[in-house]
């Protein structure tokens, strides 16, 4: 009830004031006065009763379908993932002098010097050649002769 309402007339509960011996029948003028007299407020949600505390194997129940979905996350996107990217760690390492490449820009050269080091130097056109970062190879087309020692 209001503050300024005497609590004479009123007694809280769990949904709120209602008029004391409202069982046994009270005048309208106190009915009136008090403003959650003779209707509950509207709850959204159903009063929540004690529940037992959860225990092991209903846990592990709803967490079954967030293991499931790593699970399937893992073999469709992560696992493929990691293959491809060692076999194109495979296929940089093995760049030899005259194989012909194609670049991340999609430039096609051919590989004019190669070493150990991070940079390789492709030939794009006759006379015309430029350093390239490893990294930047996308595709080898077709293999060249080995090197001559």
């Amino acid at each position: 009830c209001p503050a300024d309402f005497p609590i004479r007339h009123c007694f809280p509960t769990a949904h709120g004031y209602i008029p004391r011996n409202l069982s046994l029948g009270i005048d309208s003028e106190v009915l009136l006065t008090c403003p959650f007299a003779g209707a509950r407020p509207k709850m959204f949600i159903t009063p929540a009763y004690a529940q037992a505390a959860g225990s092991a194997p209903d846990m592990l129940v709803q967490l079954a379908p967030f293991a499931i979905i790593l699970v399937i996350m893992y073999f469709l996107i992560l696992r493929p993932q990691q293959k491809r990217a060692k076999t194109h760690q495979e296929m940089i390492a093995n760049v030899r002098r005259g194989d012909t490449v194609i670049t991340s820009g999609g430039i096609v050269g051919k590989v004019t010097k190669a070493t150990d080091d991070a940079e390789i130097e492709i030939e794009i056109a006759p006379d015309t050649k430029v350093r390239l970062v490893r990294g930047m190879i996308v595709e080898v087309r077709a293999k060249g002769e080995p090197v001559k020692e």
